[in-house]
């Protein structure tokens, strides 16, 4: 049996034994759009919710358009010019484009050039959100947890906010796209750590799938609420980063309409979990590093058996990466038991703290095993991972302490799929 996982730009083929116990689980194909131009355009002149985008412009108004960052196969051309086209038909405005970093590093001039396309980078002012800089934050707020709400200056100065972004299963916010635009996007470092913060985290809502109930998606949209006026432009997309469908509007209505869709093609019952699941995160630029690969890591703990295995196969050139502190967090603790102690301690609060709480939780379940060519095996140990230079190999030596018939399962696309035991 020949599979090819979601890896890199190239992806990884694997080939198991046909006399061998394995399932195959992946969301259902959802063809492209025939012409994603025109869905877009229509899309804008009528929205989900709303009015359409060029009856909420007026001469004299500052425009901010959110865009997503290189951790995202968001289309971001495809969206901007949409928008722009719109834009740009009234006079007498002011235009600005904001990279939505979150937490994440600044792209660099090459990477936003290949994001945003030369001629959207050449003519376009772009603002990078810095979550580390108070000075370029005000405060918009006080969240119902209680949390201080401080996004980025720039941006609130716009009159109307239009959010870009893609809508994909999320490992604790639900769904992405939506109101994370604004809320991890465009907010400062300590709106953001209030939100990923273990009890948030913890919370056994705040995960696949789940909206209401879940305090980090209510409370991401709570403060893309305190941002002022939006209109929301999200797209689907299939394993092929061919755009399905176009959601644009009200960011209630809208974000609803394209996580329904979501889930649809995402959601895949199986009726009992695995001995061994092997997945990926998703592929490029998803899997650019093992901060990122967690919700690959993720996915697969929906389904496997306490005591089972979980093997991720993703790229990671980025690395752990060394920028940010999830690697930092992970290499100061010995064991994922001693890491969720420490991460749960009261007053414990820390940037990326919340991927190091999500794998300590899969691994006190289970075995977590890593294929990358962007790591060390020395690398992977630091994490407190364990290497995998092969894929077949690593589950022969499985295979000895489960037995033959033990049950495997693998998710080529990873966090593209929504796996879930049925009989739960």
């Amino acid at each position: 049996m020949r599979i090819n996982l979601a890896y890199g730009k190239t992806g990884l083929p694997i080939e198991l034994d046909d006399s061998l116990n394995v399932t195959v689980v992946e969301p259902a194909f959802v063809p492209a759009l025939p012409d994603p131009e025109a869905a877009v355009r229509d899309s804008l002149r009528g929205p989900i919710g709303s009015p359409p985008l060029r009856d909420l412009v007026r001469p004299g108004m500052r425009i901010g358009v959110i865009f997503s960052d290189i951790t995202r196969p968001a289309p971001n051309p495809l969206m901007l010019a949409g928008v722009l086209d719109v834009l740009d038909a009234v006079p007498g405005i002011e235009v600005a484009l904001f990279n939505a970093l979150g937490t994440h590093r600044p792209n660099t001039e090459a990477e936003l050039r290949g994001m945003v396309g030369d001629a959207i980078f050449d003519r376009r002012r772009i603002v990078q959100n810095d979550t580390f800089d108070p000075a370029t934050q005000v405060r918009a707020g006080v969240t119902s947890k209680g949390h201080e709400t401080w996004l980025n200056a720039e941006l609130m100065a716009c009159d109307l906010k239009i959010l870009t972004g893609f809508i994909e299963p999320h490992l604790f916010a639900g769904f992405s796209g939506g109101g994370k635009a604004i809320m991890p996007g465009m907010a400062g470092q300590r709106t953001v750590l209030g939100n990923h913060d273990a009890g948030m985290v913890g919370h056994p809502k705040a995960i696949w799938g789940v909206t209401h109930g879940n305090p980090i998606w209510e409370e991401v949209r709570e403060v893309a609420g305190q941002a002022g006026r939006l209109f929301l432009l999200n797209v689907t997309l299939n394993r092929d980063k061919a755009v399905t469908g176009v959601f644009a509007g009200d960011i209630d209505q809208a974000h609803a309409a394209g996580c329904a869709f979501v889930k649809r093609s995402a959601m895949v019952a199986v009726p009992q979990p695995f001995d061994i699941v092997v997945t990926t995160n998703s592929g490029y630029p998803l899997d650019i590093n093992l901060y990122q690969s967690v919700k690959g890591m993720r996915a697969a703990d929906q389904i496997v058996k306490p005591g089972g295995t979980i093997i991720i196969a993703t790229g990671c050139w980025d690395g752990l990466p060394e920028h940010g502190l999830y690697g930092k967090i992970l290499r100061e603790s010995k064991s994922p038991r001693e890491l969720l102690a420490r991460i749960c301690a009261p007053g414990f609060l820390e940037q990326d703290q919340w991927q190091a709480h999500i794998q300590a939780l899969i691994q006190l379940k289970a075995d977590i095993y890593v294929r990358s060519d962007g790591l060390t095996d020395d690398e992977i140990r630091a994490a407190l991972l364990l290497p995998c230079r092969r894929i077949e190999d690593t589950i022969v030596d499985l295979l000895k302490k489960y037995g033959r018939g033990a049950s495997i399962c693998v998710m080529p696309e990873g966090p593209q799929t929504i796996p879930y035991v049925s009989a739960s």
